[in-house]
């Protein structure tokens, strides 16, 4: 317990010696980005250090709680929805039925040739009339000024409620990638969960009826109780209490709203790590290791594996989905191609090695370590590599080492990994 405790000492230092060294914006913009990244290490940590579960679409599971923040949060654009709003749904409800009928179909009739075609002709079908319902429909609504528009837009409710909606829509995008990929062997599953991430980035990039695409949905409202930094610097209160510690208004407002996402984002935090605990401490908890240890014994004492895979699955991925809606919520805005595996999977994976798998205090210190290091070099880079060349004539080597300073952050991430890998392999807190 000392030396978690020390870790954990020490990662605090490191954020506020940013503070002091180079600014308290900074740190507390890396600070938000750690906590977020600490409650996504907690759903990989679930489905890896409960269940031995390799999931490689953790970017995927990310963009869907973004996109709960445009669905329940964006304002509603009421002459898309004329254009070709009811359309849309229309279309989007046949798709549904289609498959339905297709699976209902398929489990009620007789094995053999009849019940292929009659399942095929169901799906034939109902894709040609979807399509021809919802191709105007979405042609409509995109032609609607698509420079400032385009889409149908959201519900207008408070963002706080996207947050929770994230994580559903999140669960249930994992059932259905659960329901086909979770027999499969866990090199498969990294691979299908890694192309099907990248099938639902390309959709919000595409799909400008739902998110304006690449042109990205903006101006997205922030959750209570976080203010626009302009209208904290046009409250009279606000001046007084800035002047009174002789602080710049400006500056401080952007502190105080950093200081308000810190606290809710730690406030979830909390409740996940609190309800990690129980949830590993309990019978499903030993049960879950017992299957990760060995899947064969495990069914052999009458348990599902399959079943409570697929349990943990979407419960791991509903965590990241509340996350990805949260981080959306601090943006602003949704940018669908800012999501990239590097950043959104493959540094989450780093987080829960770095910090121990299968331990939830392991995955929060190991995401607020990668994340400080992965956001401080990014600044510090340029500033290391200028002190390194500045006694250098110019000539070919100085300019590709300052060139070569943007990539100084995967080599120092790369040296950590290798680091804690040699003189601790299970992690800096290990399961226990």
């Amino acid at each position: 317990m000392t030396r978690n405790l020390l870790l954990f000492a020490g990662v605090a230092l490191l954020f506020v010696l940013t503070g002091f060294v180079q600014s308290w914006n900074l740190s507390l913009s890396i600070l938000n980005m750690a906590l977020l990244s600490a409650i996504m290490a907690m759903g990989v940590n679930m489905q890896w250090g409960y269940a031995g579960l390799f999931n490689t679409g953790i970017m995927g599971f990310t963009a869907m709680g973004g996109l709960a923040v445009v669905l329940i949060s964006s304002r509603p654009v009421p002459v898309g929805w004329e254009a070709g709003g009811t359309g849309i749904l229309a279309g989007l409800v046949l798709g549904v039925v289609t498959i339905a009928a297709a699976v209902y179909a398929s489990r009620t009739l007789p094995k053999g040739r009849k019940r292929n075609l009659i399942v095929a002709l169901i799906l034939v079908g109902g894709f040609v009339i979807y399509r021809a319902v919802l191709d105007p429909a979405v042609t409509a609504v995109e032609a609607n000024d698509p420079a400032t528009f385009g889409n149908i837009g959201g519900l207008g409710l408070p963002s706080l409620i996207a947050w929770p909606v994230g994580g559903i829509l999140a669960g249930i995008a994992a059932w259905a990638i659960g329901k086909t990929a979770l027999g499969l062997r866990s090199d498969y599953l990294a691979i299908a969960t890694l192309g099907i991430a990248e099938i639902i980035v390309a959709v919000l990039k595409n799909e400008d009826w739902l998110t304006r695409g690449v042109k990205n949905i903006t101006q997205l409202p922030r959750p209570w109780p976080v203010p626009m930094e302009v209208d904290l610097q046009q409250s009279a209160t606000f001046l007084g209490w800035a002047q009174s510690f002789g602080a710049d208004p400006v500056t401080m407002s952007t502190i105080l709203v950093k200081l308000l996402y810190a606290c809710l984002f730690g406030l979830v935090l909390v409740v996940i790590v609190w309800a990690s605990e129980r949830m590993l401490n309990s019978p499903w908890g030993r049960m879950m290791r017992a299957i990760r240890d060995n899947e064969v014994s495990a069914a052999a004492m009458g348990k599902d594996v399959t079943r409570r895979h697929l349990q943990v699955f979407i419960i791991g991925s509903a965590i990241v989905g509340v996350a990805g809606a949260m981080m959306t919520t601090m943006d602003g805005q949704l940018t669908p191609s800012s999501y990239n595996p590097l950043r959104y999977t493959f540094l989450i994976w780093v987080m829960v090695v770095v910090g121990g798998s299968g331990n939830n205090w392991g995955s929060v210190l190991g995401a607020l370590l990668i994340g400080w290091l992965w956001l401080i070099v990014e600044s510090l880079g340029p500033a290391v590599m200028g002190g390194i060349t500045a006694g250098m004539g110019d000539g070919w080597l100085k300019t590709h080492l300052i060139d070569s300073a943007q990539h100084m952050r995967l080599l120092t991430l790369g040296v950590i990994l290798l680091l804690v890998l040699r003189f601790s392999p299970r992690g800096l807190i290990p399961e226990k």
